[in-house]
């Protein structure tokens, strides 16, 4: 079984139905709770890595001082043509890697269940060729990447946030919404919170709610495709 690491950056943020979604494609997923004090491996021995999102910027090494091994990680894919997904916090370390730039508390934050428009560099994608020209996603971040690096394909687009999907080289891919993430992720978010930020919490819900069907159908095939890519890298090593 072809094997894939997860790196999960805070105890609310694990791989959620995005994980369960692999697991049902035939990916052996190793999760390490890196925020808890899990070593990650000095090496990638796995057939792909997943870093997941949290509340930190992607070299906030003095709070969460596991970036940097995970960058060291991130990287040697990149080198070896393991396939990436990064997610969020995942997403803008990627970019940071190959060369992007990543800002704390840039432009218009977004949360909640938010319109995404697919780009045309998405047409030959492995993961995202074919999907709806207008989806939605989970979002919950402040904090954005800034400028892709050089010669990536960017693929997704909000109003709000251009950076919301592009890839790196064949098999690394970076996202700063949460596909893992449904209705049940924005019920668990804590209203007063919401509310400092002059939104509604209810209406989070009720918009969650009302998206997911056509939501989750469109991430579980990109988590489809994505199983297949590291089954395919795994034979081929």
């Amino acid at each position: 079984m072809s094997r894939l690491l997860v790196v999960q950056n805070g105890p609310g943020g694990g791989p959620g139905r995005f994980g369960d979604w692999l697991a049902e494609d035939g990916l052996s997923l190793e999760v390490v709770h890196a925020y808890a004090g899990a070593p990650l491996p000095r090496h990638l021995a796995h057939d792909g890595v997943m870093v997941l999102g949290g509340g930190y910027l992607p070299d906030d090494d003095a709070r969460a001082p596991w970036l940097a091994p995970t960058r060291a990680l991130v990287s040697e894919a990149l080198e070896r043509g393991a396939p990436v997904f990064g997610i969020c916090l995942g997403g803008q370390l990627l970019a940071q890697v190959a060369g992007g730039t990543v800002r704390g508390e840039h432009g218009e934050p977004e949360f909640g269940s938010t319109p995404l428009t697919l780009r045309s560099g998405a047409a030959d994608d492995p993961l995202f060729r074919g999907l709806p020209e207008r989806v939605t996603a989970i979002e919950h971040h402040v904090d954005a990447v800034t400028a892709l690096p050089s010669g990536v394909a960017w693929l997704m687009e909000s109003e709000h946030c251009p950076y919301q999907a592009f890839r790196v080289g064949d098999r690394a891919w970076g996202v700063q919404f949460h596909p893992e993430a449904g209705a049940d992720r924005v019920r668990s978010w804590e209203p007063e919170r919401l509310r400092s930020r002059g939104l509604d919490p209810a209406e989070l819900r009720r918009r969650a709610e009302r998206d997911e069907p056509a939501a989750a159908a469109v991430w579980r095939e990109v988590a489809r495709r994505f199983a297949a890519v590291v089954r395919s890298r795994a034979v081929s090593r």
